[in-house]
C-alpha cells in the first residue's frame, strides 16, 4: 500500500508526476533559508528582503582607522585576519579609474583597540595590496572598497566571517574556520573555497569554475551557481542548492544530506550516509547514496541512473517522458497507468529487473536506471493520476 514518506521501507522506489513545488512553496523554502543564515550570523530575525551582516550587530562599531591606497587596476587583495571583513567594489562614477582601494577598520565600543599589529600596505610590484593581522580583536571589522576586477586571496581564522559581493576576478581563493563566508553576484574564472566548520552561503548569482571544500560540520547554502564546472564536497554538514546551471557538477557528501532545486547539465551526485533530493533535474543525472534515500524529478531526459544499496529511491516524470526504464528490486509491479511498451520481466540473484519503454521511446537515446538491490516491489494508483512504482524492503 501507499505510505508517506516518512512510512517508507529501505529500497523504495517511485515514479511519478511533480505536483508539490509551486512558486508559494520556493517563497517558502528561500524565507527559512534568509532566516536561517541571518540567525546563524547573529543578527536575530530579519524581514526576508534584508542581507545578512558580516559583522554581527551587537555592540556599537566606531571607525578606528582608514587608508586610501593608489594602486594599479587589475591587482589582487591578500587579508589574512581573525575579525570580520568585508568586499565590496569602488563607485565607478566616483573613481573612473579603478585606481584605488580604501581600507576602514572599526572596533566594538569599549573592546581591545591596538591595531599595532594590523600591517596594510600596497606593493606595486606585485600589484598586491595586503591587509594582515594576527591579533586584532575577532569582534573588529575591516571593509574593504576594491577595484570591480580586483583578486581575493582571503583568510579567515577562529570565527571572523567574510562577505564579498558584486567583485570580479580572475582567481578568487577564500579559506575560513569557524565563520560564515558569504558570497554575493561574484563572478571569477577560478573561485576556490575552504571551510573548516563555518558556513559558506552563496547568494544572487555566482559565476565561475567553482571549487567548494567543506570538512567537518561546515555546511553549504547556494542560491544560483552558473559555469562551466563545479565541485563541492561536505563531510557531515548539508549541501543545499537552489539553481544550478552548469556544463558538469560534481557534488559529494561523507554524512550530510545533499537537497538539489533546478539542476542542469552532468550532474554527479554522491552521497554515504545522506539522503539526496533534486526538485528538477534537466540534463543527465548519476546519482547514489549507500544508506541514505533518493528522491528525484526527472524534467527533461538526458540519461539517469540512480541506485540506493540500503536506503529508498523516489523518481518522478511527468506523464508524457519518452525514456527506457530499467528498474531493479527484489520485486517490481508497474502500476497500470504507467505506459510502457515492450516490457520484460527478468529474474537474477533472487531479485527483478523490469525494462520497457516509456511513450514509443528509443532505447539507445534516453533512459532511467533505478537499481534498489535490497526492496520489494509494490505499487498503487495514485489519486492524482501520478505515475508511480515502489520498491519496498
Amino acid at each position: 500500500m501507499f505510505a508517506p514518506r516518512s512510512g517508507w521501507g529501505l529500497g523504495c522506489l517511485r515514479l511519478g508526476q511533480l505536483r508539490a513545488w509551486d512558486g508559494e512553496a520556493t517563497g517558502h523554502w528561500a524565507r527559512r533559508a534568509c532566516q536561517a543564515w541571518i540567525s546563524g550570523l547573529g543578527g536575530g530575525e530579519r524581514g526576508p528582503g534584508s542581507e545578512p551582516e558580516v559583522c554581527p550587530p551587537g555592540p556599537a562599531h566606531r571607525t578606528l582607522k582608514s587608508w586610501a591606497l593608489q594602486v594599479s587596476p587589475f591587482g589582487w587583495l591578500r587579508a589574512q585576519l581573525p575579525c570580520h571583513l568585508a568586499v565590496r567594489p569602488l563607485d565607478p562614477l566616483t573613481y573612473p579609474d579603478a585606481d584605488r582601494v580604501l581600507v576602514a577598520v572599526s572596533g566594538v565600543e569599549g573592546g581591545a583597540q591596538d591595531l599595532g599589529d594590523l600591517h596594510v600596505k600596497y606593493d606595486g610590484a606585485l600589484k598586491e595590496v595586503a591587509i594582515v593581522s594576527d591579533t586584532i580583536d575577532p569582534q573588529a571589522s575591516v571593509e574593504v572598497i576594491a577595484p570591480l576586477k580586483f583578486d581575493l586571496n582571503i583568510k579567515s581564522s577562529g570565527s571572523g566571517c567574510i562577505k564579498v559581493q558584486n567583485i570580479e576576478c580572475d582567481n578568487c581563493k577564500i579559506e575560513m574556520e569557524q565563520g560564515t563566508s558569504i558570497l554575493q553576484s561574484i563572478k571569477s574564472q577560478k573561485l576556490h573555497i575552504q571551510a573548516r566548520g563555518g558556513k559558506v552561503i552563496c547568494l544572487g548569482t555566482v559565476y565561475g569554475n567553482i571549487d567548494i571544500c567543506a570538512s567537518d560540520k561546515s555546511t553549504v547554502t547556494i542560491n544560483k551557481l552558473q559555469g562551466s564546472s563545479v565541485n563541492i564536497s561536505t563531510e557531515d554538514g548539508l549541501l543545499k542548492a537552489k539553481y544550478l546551471y552548469t556544463d558538469s557538477s560534481f557534488l559529494s557528501s561523507a554524512a550530510g544530506d545533499i537537497t538539489l532545486g533546478s539542476v542542469h547539465g552532468n550532474i554527479t551526485l554522491q552521497s554515504k550516509m545522506g539522503n539526496i533530493t533534486v526538485d528538477s533535474s534537466s540534463g543527465c543525472l548519476k546519482a547514489s547514496t549507500h544508506q541514505g534515500a533518493l528522491d528525484v524529478y526527472v524534467s527533461q531526459l538526458g540519461k539517469v541512473e540512480l541506485k540506493s544499496h540500503k536506503g529508498s529511491i523516489l523518481v518522478k516524470v511527468p506523464s508524457s517522458l519518452q525514456a527506457h526504464l530499467q528498474l531493479s528490486g527484489k520485486e517490481v509491479d508497474m502500476n497500470s497507468e504507467v505506459h510502457v511498451q515492450e516490457m520484460a520481466e527478468a529474474h537474477k540473484d533472487d531479485g527483478v529487473i523490469i525494462t520497457g519503454l516509456m511513450n514509443q521511446a528509443n532505447k539507445h537515446e534516453k533512459w532511467i536506471k533505478a537499481d534498489a538491490p535490497k526492496g520489494t516491489g509494490y505499487q498503487e494508483k495514485s489519486k492524482n493520476k501520478e505515475l508511480e512504482t515502489y520498491l519496498k524492503k
